[in-house]
């Protein structure tokens, strides 16, 4: 394994799996609270979004909304982590999901 570089952007993609008896409200709700987390100054990019209308064997669609945001290095992303509005988020939208899969990529960026 190689030891990541202070340079090494870090990509940080969650699925949010919600209850099958979730209402539109809660829903809703729990995109309110996504877009909170947006504001948090260390994000250099972030992306909300819910399954494409994409069809093959290896597409998993059954999540509720994806968070997707990029951050400088590891440190930026430890920072978010520890953030006062990251925390009021699991403290306050946890009940509205019933499962979460966290990938957490470094690398370096291309075109």
């Amino acid at each position: 394994m190689t030891i990541p570089s202070s340079s090494d952007r870090f990509v940080h993609h969650v699925l949010f799996y919600t209850p099958a008896t979730a209402s539109e409200a809660d829903n809703a709700t729990l995109l309110e609270g996504l877009q909170k987390l947006a504001g948090i100054s260390v994000i250099k990019m972030s992306h909300i979004g819910t399954p494409a209308p994409t069809n093959r064997d290896v597409i998993e669609r059954t999540y509720t909304y994806s968070w997707l945001c990029l951050f400088e290095n590891a440190a930026a992303e430890e920072e978010y982590q520890q953030h006062p509005i990251h925390d009021e988020f699991r403290n306050e939208y946890a009940r509205y999901w019933e499962k979460v899969v966290i990938y957490d990529s470094i690398g370096s960026l291309s075109n």
